[in-house]
């Protein structure tokens, strides 16, 4: 039984015991009394009734809780420690729904960015067994049950790890106390240590980090089963955390969780190692870090397999994530061979061109469009689309070239002006006008020459 319960039941036990006692000792008086009335005539005789003073509370708890409530009733608890004990009660109940019920993002712990369906689906269920919880407090005991509840005021404490899941979530409270305990302890160790380095104007120490780790789950250890350890380390170690940082850099790896796990099972006793090494660079350390490292990539190609080991050597590669994504957008996941391989030429080019300091900017930017150009057909050709039309040519600061013109000459009559000649002739003013450049066409006179235009070429 919970402390709280415990709590309550001794107070009423002691209430019911000294109850008891106060009433025998009333009833010995009496018995006193009734002797001496046979003599002393006049005196009232009284019966006592006594309540048992012994019981178990196997007699009072229940599983259906309006019996609860009334056996707690008989042994003479009062309101306010009911009260208290079946929102204590009640809120127990839900916190275990909630541990096992409900499936959250952080128990996905394979995955590098949490799932936002699972997330909006545990939030839907969290509300969902509150209304729940709430719904069955207020049948029991009235809609006012909140302003009495003195049992489940909020108390200052620290936030603790959330323990969940069809593993973590069915510790027994004793156990979860325990890990909330090692976990407070853990973090003040830590913290205690870095700011004791940041006093002293020092950086903290890789080593001495890892050991306080280890400390922590040789804490745990002594708390835990092997599975369950397990299962906090896949959710909270540090080495968890890291690989789902390199997982989530290469994007479209995808681990499943039996891949996840096989990872962490086969790299986190070598990067354990890894971090207790030293980091000088003497010959010494440096052979034991490349064996180190040279024995975590070949644990990691057994746990994968051979195809997927090499598709994630492949996504460390920027130029195969473009590739993989390019061709998952286009829905031809099997180009992605070709279109890295394009890739990587292009890169190749382009790093020549970077490299060749003979080239003018304008020489520099016409070869990048060129072998850009070159990558896109390349790439389209790969995916079966459409390949790109040549690009227009760049536009130049020269002037646009001055048309041809031909035209004849004409002379002036008698009241005729340049608007007469242009309907005349079916030109346009601008037109005799660019013929006659330095003319003003306000004032020409009879007798006048003018050069008509034909035609204007390339208008």
């Amino acid at each position: 039984m919970r402390w709280r319960v415990l709590l309550f039941l001794s107070v009423a036990m002691n209430l019911a015991l000294g109850a008891a006692w106060l009433m025998a000792s009333r009833r010995h008086d009496g018995i006193q009394t009734s002797a001496a009335s046979e003599s002393l005539p006049g005196l009232v005789k009284t019966n006592v009734v006594v309540r048992r003073q012994f019981f178990t509370w196997s007699e009072v708890e229940s599983g259906d809780y309006p019996t609860y409530i009334a056996n707690l009733r008989g042994i003479g608890c009062p309101d306010q420690t009911i009260r208290d004990i079946i929102i204590a009660d009640v809120n127990a109940l839900f916190a275990r729904k909630l541990a096992t019920e409900v499936v959250t993002p952080g128990q996905q712990w394979w995955r590098a960015e949490p799932d936002p369906a699972v997330a909006h689906a545990a939030a839907e269920r969290a509300r969902s067994l509150n209304e729940e919880r709430r719904a069955l407090l207020t049948r029991l005991l009235g809609p006012t049950w909140e302003s009495g509840d003195l049992a489940s005021l909020p108390r200052p404490s620290r936030p603790g790890i959330v323990l969940d899941g069809p593993v973590l979530g069915v510790l027994p409270a004793e156990a979860k106390q325990a890990i909330q305990d090692i976990s407070a302890r853990a973090q003040e160790r830590m913290q205690g240590y870095i700011e004791s380095q940041n006093l002293a104007g020092k950086k903290p120490d890789p080593i001495e980090l890892a050991k306080l780790r280890q400390q922590t789950r040789d804490d745990l250890a002594r708390t835990l089963t092997p599975q369950q350890l397990e299962e906090y380390l896949l959710r909270y170690s540090q080495d968890a955390n890291d690989l789902r940082t390199q997982l989530g850099q290469l994007k479209y790896f995808d681990a499943t969780p039996d891949e996840f796990r096989a990872l962490f099972r086969a790299t986190d006793a070598i990067d354990q190692q890894l971090q207790l090494l030293n980091a000088g660079n003497d010959p010494n350390t440096i052979l034991q870090r490349n064996a180190l490292v040279q024995q975590r990539e070949s644990a990691l190609k057994a746990a994968l397999g051979a195809g997927r080991y090499t598709e994630f050597v492949q996504l460390q590669d920027p130029a195969y994530r473009d590739a993989f994504a390019a061709a998952q957008d286009a829905g031809d996941p099997e180009a992605v061979q070709s279109l890295y391989q394009i890739n990587v030429a292009a890169a190749q080019q382009m790093a020549s061109i970077r490299a060749n300091t003979n080239l003018t900017p304008e020489q520099l930017a016409v070869e990048r469009s060129r072998v850009e150009l070159e990558q896109a057909k390349a790439n389209a050709l790969a995916l079966g689309q459409e390949v790109p039309p040549e690009p227009a040519p760049p536009a130049t600061n020269a002037p646009p070239p001055v048309p041809t013109i031909r035209s004849h000459s004409y002379v002036l009559g008698a009241g005729e002006s340049a608007a007469n000649i242009a309907t005349t002739f079916g030109v346009t003013l601008d037109a005799i006008q660019t013929a006659n450049p330095g003319v003003n066409l306000r004032r020409l006179k009879s007798g006048d020459t003018l050069q008509v235009p034909d035609s204007l070429q390339g208008h």
